[in-house]
């Protein structure tokens, strides 16, 4: 399996991101072409971007403002396939969905109606469709502070039409005090769009290339780059794992203080916790808490355990081996109350057949609050729409 991880730890653009794919290999003159076929012959070169070696890509086009229709049929006329162009109006349809919802019923669209956005766009996905992966990672996103202007005026970073596409995504964000915009509503789209795994569910890799896509400031002290990596997983005859099993008996602990101790070890990397009610020495009642971890973070969840529940011992089982199924994730459209979202769900596989459907519980729980929807509606209809765009052909084997 081959994957293409994006990090994009000084943030991201359209630019950038067909310039870090065409970095990592994706098909220089294909993407040129498609480029081109829509707005103008684009200009790639090498720039050194904090002594980084970057790809840089200049759209060479105008500032005309469009419709979403109108953009739309300028995607059609690019010479691509159907699969590149039906992805570049999903990207657009979200960033129309956005703006709709920031500035309301409006003709035009408005930082991202222009040509550049367009060629952006169709040289992004061409260049995702080049390289042939079979999923894509986006690592967190740093965002930036500080101000940025737009046609309506000056806005906090990040722009409130970028916040409004990463509310309804899977992608993460990390901490950034950097100065400036460094995610645009092009390039949420894009990262929204792509990401179809998260890097933890890859397993072990090897690197096959790296690239490097330069954006158009040059700040010192930092580089101003997105890099892309494509990775190839380790073959394994087995899907097995190795986790180290975590036990103590607790009779003194009242249900909160159980309950925030199995919620601390989730947020700290545990892979499952729990805890079974028994019966101890002299009758009394108890509970036997079990956390289930990877052997790197044993000790830490151990002095956590210690530390929150106030116990003086911990088993520890080492090296428990668990045999595991395949899995993917992805993100599917989900319809309630007349409303749609993209909500993540994970496929589990047998002998290449799914046979489990399972969407991501704090996803469909935050969207149920929003509705005013039990949450076990959402669930109901992600799964649905799970089981739906799987027999549609949009679900692959790992």
């Amino acid at each position: 399996m081959r994957y293409l991880i994006l990090d994009p730890f000084h943030g991201a653009a359209g630019d950038m991101v067909t310039a870090a794919l065409i970095g990592c290999g994706a098909d220089r003159d294909r993407v040129a072409m498609a480029m081109g076929s829509v707005v103008a012959d684009p200009a790639i070169t090498t720039v050194p971007r904090c002594g980084i070696q970057a790809v840089r890509i200049e759209t060479r086009a105008g500032h005309t403002y469009r419709t979403l229709e109108e953009v739309l049929a300028r995607c059609d006329r690019a010479v691509t396939t159907d699969a590149v162009r039906a992805m570049a109006h999903r990207v657009f349809e979200r960033i129309a969905a956005a703006e709709g919802r920031i500035h309301g019923g409006t003709p035009h669209f408005h930082e991202v109606g222009a040509d550049d956005a367009i060629a952006d766009v169709i040289g992004a996905c061409t260049a995702l469709q080049t390289l042939g992966v079979d999923g894509v990672a986006v690592l967190p996103i740093a965002l930036g502070r500080g101000s940025v202007t737009g046609s309506h005026g000056t806005y906090p970073v990040p722009a409130p039409a970028t916040l409004a596409i990463l509310e309804g995504s899977s992608l993460a964000i990390r901490p950034c005090d950097d100065e400036g915009e460094m995610l645009t509503p092009t390039g949420a789209a894009l990262l929204a769009e792509f990401a179809t795994v998260r890097e933890q569910d890859i397993g072990p890799y090897t690197i096959i290339s790296a690239g490097y896509g330069a954006g158009t400031r040059d700040p010192p002290g930092f580089p101003n780059v997105l890099r892309a990596t494509i990775v190839e997983t380790v073959p394994e005859t087995t899907r097995e794992d190795c986790v180290d099993i975590l036990e103590t008996n607790i009779d003194d602990a009242s249900g909160e203080v159980i309950g925030n101790a199995i919620a601390r070890c989730m947020e700290e990397g545990a892979r499952d916790a729990s805890a079974i009610p028994l019966v101890m020495k002299k009758g009394r009642p108890g509970n036997l808490i079990r956390v289930i971890c990877t052997q790197d973070r044993s000790f830490f969840l151990a002095a956590l355990l210690a530390r929150e529940l106030g116990t003086l011992g911990i088993r520890c089982i080492p090296a428990v081996h668990r045999f595991i199924a395949e899995r993917t994730t992805g993100e599917v459209p989900v319809t309630v109350e007349g409303k749609m979202r993209m909500i993540p769900v994970k496929y589990g596989w047998l002998d290449g057949n799914v046979y489990s459907v399972k969407p991501e519980f704090e996803a469909a729980r935050e969207w149920a609050g929003e509705l005013g929807v039990p949450v076990r509606t959402v669930l109901r209809a992600a799964t649905d729409a799970g089981w739906k765009f799987l027999k549609e052909g949009h679900g692959r084997h790992p």
